[in-house]
């Protein structure tokens, strides 16, 4: 599968490598550019390049955002169009700003990036564990009920299905939280559903 990462801080480069690990083709970029990520590139190999935002878009089968929950606002909405977009972003308003119908819980912060992708297959998952139990957590061939789990939420079922088959590959089990609104409720840092 061709996954695409947008963001390339702890948790896109965790994210990089354990796709590459199962044998996925991984472009990732970040808002200052792939000449920015040489380092990532080679560590990774040739199942990994550095590519625009854009390009990451138009290229994947999935798309997942790995960066702050602040700049959704300047992806540009047609390359996502009908794409498979997994939110890992989480709302901190101390380093976002306050967003009013977040900090009222009228919303959910993924519930906004899908309004803004408009089009795109939107599912809320890998928001909910720190990048190092990601990183190291993952149990390949374990039983489901040997593993951590990862929940994850969303309106489209099968999109909900691939983001869970992909859980499933990095050895986490997946565990389905409904809808983007009472499900992304559930994973969203602060709200009232996650109390």
């Amino acid at each position: 599968m061709k996954i695409g990462i947008i963001g390339s801080g702890k948790l896109g480069s965790t994210l990089a490598r354990l796709c590459v690990g199962q044998g996925h083709v991984v472009a990732i970029a970040n808002t200052r550019g792939p000449n920015s990520l040489p380092e990532l590139s080679r560590e990774l190999g040739g199942r990994a390049r550095a590519a625009t935002v854009t390009e990451v878009a138009i290229g994947g089968d999935v798309i997942i955002l790995a960066l702050p929950f602040g700049p959704y606002r300047k992806l540009p909405v047609e390359p996502f169009r009908r794409k498979l977009v997994i939110d890992a972003t989480n709302y901190d308003p101390a380093r976002d700003g306050s967003i009013p119908e977040l900090d009222a819980d009228r919303t959910t912060s993924t519930e906004l990036i899908a309004q803004h992708l408009e089009g795109a297959r939107v599912v809320k998952a890998f928001n909910t564990m720190p990048y190092e139990t990601l990183a190291s957590g993952g149990r390949v061939g374990a039983l489901h009920d040997q593993r951590l789990a990862l929940p994850l939420a969303g309106d489209d079922r099968e999109a909900k299905h691939a983001v869970a088959e992909l859980i499933e590959q990095l050895g986490f089990a997946a565990v389905d939280n409904g809808s983007l609104a009472p499900g992304g409720r559930l994973q969203q840092p602060g709200s009232s559903g996650a109390r």
